[in-house]
């Protein structure tokens, strides 16, 4: 379900959540409301952690290649320093920053400002994922996106690691995730098992059938 606000901050900020497994078009719907603000007039500031680089350096980028123009930072505290004259501050990949994020998003929204965080709400394991559940938890709106199962083609809420690593944070995509329903889900590594998506084809125009006047 999308939870959004209506309201543009004037006098009072908050925060908003948008969480979910991979590919579930977390990403697509912080770009989404960006966007949705900068229409609307309002300065609008993106980041996102250093050490997400999988598409760009200089944007943040949805696995649907929707893209908007980003800020890398090495830390949660460097977004206060750079997101100053900002009415809304749009955070990715929220789940890679340490705990410090708590506090500069309470911070920001305590400045009046519309925050919009964006990431992981569990990782390879299923467990709640470094400071998501505090962010969860401290937001006025949460928004919880799935995915499609790879294996059952049911909605699909754990991201099933496919490669052979047991780091906590990996940064991969296609080449390392698939999105699994709970009955799918095998921690902490799985075979692949997903199919490849079929691409989208219009129908073929059905020729007319041929009349005789009798």
């Amino acid at each position: 379900m999308i939870n959004e606000p209506s309201l543009a901050p004037k006098d009072f900020g908050w925060i908003e959540v948008i969480c979910g497994g991979m590919f579930s078009g977390k990403t697509e719907e912080l770009i989404r409301r960006a966007r949705r603000a900068h229409i609307a007039g309002q300065d609008v500031v993106v980041v996102k952690p250093a050490i997400d680089k999988r598409y760009s350096d200089t944007e943040v980028v949805s696995h649907n290649e929707t893209a908007l123009p980003s800020i890398l930072v090495d830390t949660a505290d460097q977004i206060i320093l750079l997101t100053g004259n900002a009415k809304v501050v749009c955070i990715d990949e929220a789940q890679f920053f340490d705990d410090r994020i708590i506090d500069v998003a309470n911070t920001l929204a305590n400045d009046k400002k519309r925050v919009i965080v964006a990431g992981l709400d569990m990782d390879f394991n299923g467990k709640p994922f470094g400071p998501m559940p505090y962010l969860l938890a401290i937001a006025e709106f949460v928004t919880k996106l799935h995915a499609i199962c790879s294996e059952s083609g049911v909605l699909a809420n754990f991201s099933q690691r496919v490669v052979d690593n047991q780091n906590t944070v990996l940064v991969g995509e296609y080449d390392a995730y698939e999105p699994r329903a709970r009955h799918c889900f095998r921690p902490s590594v799985d075979m692949r098992r997903g199919k490849p998506i079929r691409p989208f084809k219009a129908p073929k125009n059905q020729p007319e059938e041929e009349t005789t006047n009798e």
